[in-house]
C-alpha cells in the first residue's frame, strides 16, 4: 500500500507531468524528432548542417532548436561565431537516445 501512496504523491507534482508533456509534445513534431534523431547520432551539429541534412530551411531548423532550448531538451555552445546544438543530459534525452539512437 505504501506504494501506491509514492506513486499518488507523484502524480500530484504538476510541475514535472507537465514539463513531461510539453517535452513529449515537443518531439512529438516530425522535424523536432528528426533534430532529436541527428544529435542522438551526432554529438553536436550547426543549424546549417541540420537544415542541409533534413533538406529543409534554416528557418524551421532554427523554429525547432529554439523549442527545443526552452523546454531544455538541447543545448547550444558557441564557439566564436558558430553555435552548435547538442542534446543535454536528462533522463528525458536518455530514454530518448535509447528509443531512436
Amino acid at each position: 500500500m505504501a506504494k501506491f501512496e509514492k506513486i499518488k504523491k507523484e502524480l500530484k507534482n504538476k510541475q514535472k507531468l507537465l514539463k513531461c508533456a510539453k517535452q513529449l509534445g515537443v518531439v512529438g513534431d516530425a522535424t523536432r524528432l528528426k533534430i532529436c534523431y541527428l544529435l542522438c547520432n551526432y554529438p553536436e551539429l550547426k543549424v546549417g548542417k541540420m537544415a542541409e541534412i533534413l533538406d529543409t530551411s534554416i528557418s524551421v531548423v532554427s523554429h525547432s532548436v529554439k523549442k527545443l532550448l526552452q523546454l531544455e531538451l538541447v543545448k547550444r555552445r558557441k564557439e566564436e561565431q558558430t553555435v552548435y546544438y547538442s542534446l543535454t543530459d536528462n533522463n528525458f534525452n536518455r530514454t530518448l537516445r535509447k528509443f531512436i539512437g
